[in-house]
């Protein structure tokens, strides 16, 4: 009898956790480093969300909560989904749980069953066809490639959906893209899926706070309110706040699915932090006014990345519109050799040969479902950035 479960066999480790495990490895031995894996921002946590923190610590606020979130805070995410999204929700439709990835996880372990399909346009997030697996699911990706700016088209949900499909996933601005998607494109999206009513909505929109230039942002729910029943809407604070380690996320839906999330919750995590709980109340309900200044910060790093990507040899990198990423096709360096002579035969070769020979780290594509693209996530300074470009320009110019 074999020790390790089958489930294991499903899955694999994350690509993001591995790229950024294996940089942070490679400058603990002393080599030059710049790491350009991980989705997190470099800026410190808002100092008025630590001092919410340490109150809480301060008045004993570090017992159990309520499993899915204490009400002070459920009470501030309705408020938030009115004000920013147009969407009402009583505190029994919210659920808060270990960060974004555990809200999602709960919904699909507490409605998915062998046989079910959830379609998940590609590019995508690493971990949602593994979550689906591990609920006992079937991921149908769908590819929304560089053509059409990585967004998927009406025409390819139609065809995606079958009797099967039970969720349809939806990521605005994207990880790993950028890429978001418009009124217009998403209401488009919405009366597809207004024909199938068997299909539910999984709207993650961690990224909600970071678009850039005129772009707006909305929601599946906020657009066609027919969805309201049938969506999850879920957010977190992680990367608009900078508490990617702070570990709170939550959801919108409706009241049986969250009882029924919550009851999964109760069986593996139980409550969030009590402390990062009352964190997160803060920072939804003190000052918004820092949001505008890092996107501003976000845009102009994007610029310089979009900008000196496009003028390395073989690289072709849309701008996106959103969240902090870009996410640049080379096609044009496929088939060439580095001076080391290997050949670049796919992006996971690409990526590998730049990190041993230039020390930028970045996640090949064909984590994201994809090819040949690779992944960089520009939250960090510019300075970091500006070397880490020139490298790769440098990389690509040396193909041969």
């Amino acid at each position: 009898m074999a020790f390790l479960s089958d489930t294991l066999a499903r899955v694999k480790p994350s690509p993001t956790i591995a790229v950024t495990t294996k940089a942070q490895q490679l400058k603990s031995e002393g080599k030059d480093v710049i790491g350009l894996g991980a989705g997190e921002p470099d800026f410190d946590t808002p100092e008025n969300i630590c001092d919410a923190a340490k109150r809480a610590i301060d008045n004993g606020k570090t017992r159990y909560t309520a499993v899915d979130g204490i009400p002070e805070l459920k009470a501030a995410i309705c408020s938030k989904f009115l004000r920013e999204n147009g969407l009402t929700y009583t505190p029994s439709q919210i659920s808060v749980g270990t960060g974004g990835k555990q809200i999602l996880y709960n919904a699909l372990m507490a409605t998915l069953n062998p046989g079910d399909e959830v379609i998940i346009p590609a590019p995508y997030w690493v971990s949602y066809p593994d979550m689906v697996l591990l609920a006992g699911g079937t991921p149908v990706p769908v590819v929304a490639g560089i053509e059409t700016a990585f967004k998927l088209t009406p025409e390819q949900l139609e065809a995606a959906i079958t009797p099967k499909t039970k969720w349809f996933i939806f990521n605005s601005p994207s990880n790993p893209t950028g890429a978001g998607y418009t009124r217009a494109e998403l209401k488009a999206l919405c009366d597809v899926l207004m024909r199938h009513p068997h299909v539910w909505v999984m709207s993650d929109d961690m990224y909600e706070h970071l678009v850039f230039d005129d772009f707006e942002f909305c929601t599946p729910a906020e657009i066609e309110p027919g969805l309201y029943d049938r969506t999850l809407t879920c957010n977190g604070v992680s990367k608009a706040y900078a508490m990617t380690g702070w570990r709170i996320g939550y959801a919108g839906g409706p009241v049986a699915l969250i009882k029924a999330m919550g009851t999964i919750q109760s069986q593996s995590t139980s409550n969030p932090c009590s402390v990062s709980q009352h964190a997160a109340l803060e920072a939804l309900s003190g000052p918004q006014d820092f949001l505008a200044d890092w996107r501003k910060v976000f845009q102009g790093r994007r610029d310089l990345v979009v900008g000196m990507l496009n003028q390395a040899k073989g690289i072709r990198c849309p701008k996106p519109e959103g969240a902090f990423y870009v996410y640049p096709d080379i096609s044009g360096c496929i088939g060439k050799a580095t001076l080391a002579g290997t050949v670049i035969s796919s992006d996971e070769v690409f990526a590998t040969a730049l990190l041993e020979e230039t020390g930028v780290a970045v996640v090949f594509g064909a984590a994201f479902g994809v090819s040949p693209n690779f992944r960089v996530s520009y939250a960090t300074s510019d300075e970091v950035l500006h070397e880490a470009c020139a490298r790769i320009q440098r990389f690509c110019a040396s193909l041969v």
